[in-house]
Formats: C-alpha cells, structure tokens, sequence
C-alpha cells in the first residue's frame, strides 16, 4: 500500500466493518467481509473459520474460496504434526495474532512444511493468517493466500488486517446470544432438546486420518450441521474438515505434539447446541491408535460460558451474574466477592445494560432459563392421581 491507498483503504475497511455489522450469521459475516477485504488486500484463495472460544478449536462454519477439499487433511498434517511456523495456538497468544509465511521465513517459504506439502503442489507461494480474538479468546481464524509469482504480503497488509481482528471477532462472538424473546416474552431460540438418536454420535478415525467406521447416530448428527468443507470416506459418507481435524488434534496430543482439550461446541442448522469431543485410543503396545470423536447435544453449562462470553462480562461480571443465577442478595454476593454492596450494585447495573434487561429475574431467565428449562422438563415424569 503506498500513502496515495490511504483514504481508500480507511473507506473500504469502514464499508467492511459496516457490513459485518449486519451479518446475521458467521456464513454472512465471512461473505461480506471476504468481498470487501479483497479489494484492499488482494488474495487468490482464503479459508475463513469459527473457533470455539474455550479451546481455540477449530468448528463450524468453514468458508473456503478457491480451494480443493483434498488439502484439508495435509494442512492440518503441517499444522499439528511438524515444526512450522506462524501456528494458529502461538498466535492466539501473541501481542499481534496476524503473521505471513514468507515474512516470518525471511522470503524463504521453502523451510515451511505447509508450504512444500500444502501450498506449492497448488501453486501458492504466501499466506498470512490471522487468528480473530476478543477478550483474550479466539473466535475465529482467517487464512488468505497469494499465488505463486505475486508478491509477499507486506506490513501495511498485515497492519490492515491486525485493525480488523477485534471488530470481527466481537461480532462472531455475538452469534452466540440468544435471541431476543418474542412479543408475549417466551423465548424464541431453538429447543436445546435433541431431535437426534438415543446416544451419541460415533466416528472412528485411522491413525493417518481415515475414517474406520460411524454410527448411525452420527450420520444422523453430521446431516444437520452447517454446511462447509468436507472430504469423503470409503463409507460414502462427507466428513466435515473441522471434525477429521479434531481426530488428527486428538493423535497429536497423544504424540505429545499438542496439548489442550480437543472439545468444540458448534451449532446445528436448526440452533441446537451440539459438542463435539475426540480421544486417541491406546494400542496393545501403548502406542496412539485410532480416534473416536464424539457427537452428542451440548450439556447447559457448556452453552452457558459461551452466551456470557458472547454479551461481553467481564470476569468480575460473571462471577456476580452466577450468584444472581443461585438467588443471593446484593449483600451476601458483596461478602463473598469481598467488595462493598455498592460496588455490587455497580456490576448489576453494568451487566444488564450489556444483556439488555433490567431486572434479576429477566438476567437469569435470558441467560439460563432458555437453556436449563427444557432439558428440565424432558426429565420430569408428570403422574396425576384421583
């Protein structure tokens, strides 16, 4: 970019920061984003992704322009098994979360293991990425890459790009609220009840990221998720990129080669909150065997961190929110938590501006009673006597 690029720059960045503003959904957001960034920072082929906030895991929606579903596999073979550069889990953690492969090589893309097995065989000579993180947490990664022959992205690029991580990651952090009540104020988010089998989903992946076998509950889970990336199976069924690459992060954990849960909340088409979990079994010699990822609907208190998450509290915040939730007074919270009442009052005031209510009973309702009611009810066995 030189300075003549400024102004036009400073317009498209705002024009796409507007339309993010008014994506209803990541699928959106990543759509009009992707539209507007190109013409700022020019790129060839570009992967945009949801994180699971807790974990940094990988999950859906998957947005992928111009690539092949073949390379899914090799990508996340270099992110997970080899000494690379510019890793999605140091960026999350780094001052600035956006890097490019031939500025962090020093122009020398080759000492890459993405480059030599996932870029070059399809003519890609640079990537940057970058992971989109609000409040210390990863709510997404962007990946973008330039052909062979163009050139590296240079600092300006990258600046732009560091400008745009907050915003966008503040609004795909929104996703995760619930929607508001309808008129008569029950609430309209989909039922958290599973609409799938009696268990949960089961597939089983090789160690080189094969898929072995699945159940049919998990065929069953795998139709109602977002669609997105997919590779086939022998089993003639499309596995979802995000999942197979929970299978490899499982084995790599296994192998000692990454650390951390491999646990992922995504929502189904429908809203329904669902949990995908993976594990390396062991074989007879104690070596990494196949992994099994699960699918089954998530429990509350796992939606729940996210829809505080999404509403923006604050620690403190959250502490407050959940005494709220157990029924303490002003009083008893402020002894707990070792600060005044008024203090106290300060935070409850502070929290239902954010949620958008005014009183304690619309605060639990609007952040757990949507969730912790209707697996309630299903539990209940109602008899009636004479």
């Amino acid at each position: 970019m030189t300075r003549s690029t400024l102004p036009r720059t400073g317009t498209g960045r705002a024009e796409l920061l507007s339309r993010a503003a008014k994506a209803t959904d990541a699928l959106g957001l990543f759509a009009g984003a992707s539209d507007r960034l190109r013409r700022l920072v020019p790129y060839d082929a570009a992967v945009w992704r949801v994180t699971d906030p807790v974990t940094g895991l990988m999950t859906a929606p998957i947005r992928a322009e111009n690539l092949d579903e073949g390379g899914c596999a090799v990508y996340w073979e270099a992110e997970l098994f080899t000494d690379n550069v510019n890793l999605f889990r140091d960026l999350a953690r780094a001052p600035v979360p956006v890097a490019g492969l031939r500025r962090a090589t020093g122009d020398l893309p080759a000492r890459s293991t993405l480059y030599e097995s996932f870029m070059r065989p399809r003519g890609l000579g640079d990537e940057l990425r970058a992971v989109l993180r609000v409040g210390g947490r990863p709510q997404g990664h962007i990946s973008l890459f330039r052909a062979e022959g163009r050139a590296a992205f240079g600092d300006a690029e990258m600046a732009l790009i560091a400008s745009l991580v907050t915003p966008l990651a503040g609004r795909l952090r929104s996703f995760a609220e619930p929607p508001a009540p309808t008129p008569d104020g029950s609430p309209s988010a989909a039922s958290p009840g599973s609409p799938y089998g009696p268990g949960p989903g089961l597939l089983l992946f090789g160690p080189g990221g094969a898929l072995l076998s699945v159940n049919d509950d998990a065929l069953a889970y795998l139709d109602a998720l977002p669609e997105g990336p997919a590779v086939p199976s022998p089993q003639g069924v499309r596995v979802p990129a995000w999942v197979r690459a929970s299978a490899m992060k499982a084995r790599a954990v296994a192998e000692g080669r990454d650390r951390g849960p491999v646990r992922a909340r995504v929502r189904d088409r429908a809203g329904r909150w669902l949990v995908c979990h993976a594990s390396c079994l062991r074989e007879a010699d104690g070596g990494p065997g196949a992994s099994a990822v699960v699918i089954e609907p998530a429990k509350s208190s796992e939606i729940v961190p996210l829809i505080v998450d999404a509403y923006g509290l604050t620690d403190r915040e959250t502490e407050v929110t959940q005494y709220i939730a157990r029924g303490l007074p002003t009083g008893e919270i402020a002894a707990l938590l070792h600060l005044s009442p008024h203090t106290v009052r300060d935070h409850i005031k502070a929290v239902f501006e954010k949620v958008g209510v005014s009183s304690r009973g619309a605060l639990v309702g609007r952040l757990f009673t949507e969730y912790y009611a209707p697996p309630a009810e299903r539990n209940i066995t109602r008899v009636r006597h004479d």
